[in-house]
């Protein structure tokens, strides 16, 4: 049985990718890696403290400020995303979802061996 995790929004997930790609960084960083126009300081450090009550992230203090840095694997985190998508929208079925995909997107035999190929050697 997977542990349920809480879900992040759009821009909890925009940080939790930052933080993710650095591994650590304060509030300012973090801005700094987002597109033109930047959000506020205000809005980005309420957003990590959301984070942290959610379990995502913790910090540690460096001078006055802190630093951040996420205690939830990305992969934990796209598994969990995933496997809920599967569940929302494909009753659970894997075969559903690819199905579906190769449908919708015009998937080549050649892609879809590929995908297959790695599904095998991971032996899931």
């Amino acid at each position: 049985m997977h542990k349920i995790m809480k879900q992040l929004t759009k821009a909890e997930e925009d940080i939790m990718q930052i933080l993710w790609l650095l591994k650590k960084a304060n509030v300012k960083t973090i801005i700094e890696e987002f597109p033109e126009p930047k959000p506020a300081y205000n809005t980005v450090s309420t957003i990590v403290r959301i984070l942290e009550s959610k379990g995502f992230v913790d910090y540690e203090k460096e001078g006055k400020g802190h630093v951040y840095f996420p205690i939830l694997e990305k992969q934990d985190y796209s598994n969990q995303s995933l496997n809920k998508l599967v569940d929302n929208y494909f009753q659970g079925s894997f075969k559903s979802m690819v199905s579906f995909f190769v449908k919708k997107n015009d998937m080549s035999v050649t892609e879809l061996e590929s995908v297959l190929k790695e599904i095998n050697n991971k032996n899931i």
